[in-house]
């Protein structure tokens, strides 16, 4: 599998990129719960869109360090413990939901998370043009699909992760991500039910 080209990077100077920038010094202080919370008197359609776009970035990197293990034979189905299987649909090329192994549904997910990033209409990255209505509906969608490559990760090649001495990496990254949409309410509780116990977990260190 090839690895999926980055979001195109947001212009330097351009405010989409001051937001990162200001998002990742937040991140340094090390409070997450803080980091994620809209920064005062920004619009939330942009601070989702940047944000969605970073969380993209990473979870791109993180699925690259372990796809040789993400094979058609040890993955068959799209998996997140013996509970939870996942059929791929999009409702534009794919109207019925196939069953695939996992490195084609997260190629399929991928692929179609780069092109909402990519659709100028969605997500513009010109300063003053607006964000369609839809977009929080298209944001809460990309973040629930983005969320089951973790819940795919930690369940099926965790052992891969700390064999290349990734888990923190992981953890810092899904706890930021888990907090982000609680903060916003992006993701329904029932969609986030094969990692509950991490989530639980997370949010227990930091009260």
């Amino acid at each position: 599998i090839g690895t999926f080209k980055p979001k195109k990077n947001l212009p330097e100077g351009s405010h989409q990129y001051e937001l990162l920038k200001h998002a990742e010094a937040t991140l340094g202080s090390g409070n997450l719960r803080q980091a994620v919370m809209l920064p005062e008197g920004e619009d939330l359609n942009e601070w989702i869109a940047v944000n969605t776009v970073d969380f993209f970035n990473q979870i791109n990197m993180l699925y690259g360090t372990i796809t040789e293990f993400c094979t058609e034979s040890n993955c068959a189905v799209m998996s997140a413990g013996p509970r939870y299987e996942y059929h791929w649909a999009d409702g534009t090329n794919i109207k019925k939901p196939i069953k695939c192994s996992a490195p084609k549904y997260i190629d399929y997910l991928m692929t179609w998370v780069q092109d909402q990033l990519d659709d100028e209409t969605l997500f513009p990255s010109k300063i003053g043009v607006p964000f369609p209505k839809n977009f929080m509906s298209v944001a809460k969608t990309i973040l629930k699909r983005l969320f089951r490559v973790y819940a795919h990760i930690y369940h099926q090649h965790f052992d891969s992760v700390i064999q290349l001495q990734e888990e923190a990496h992981l953890n810092t990254s899904f706890k930021h991500f888990i907090f982000f949409v609680q903060e916003f309410n992006l993701i329904d509780r029932r969609e986030l039910a094969p990692l509950q116990d991490l989530i639980e977990k997370l949010g227990s260190k930091d009260r």
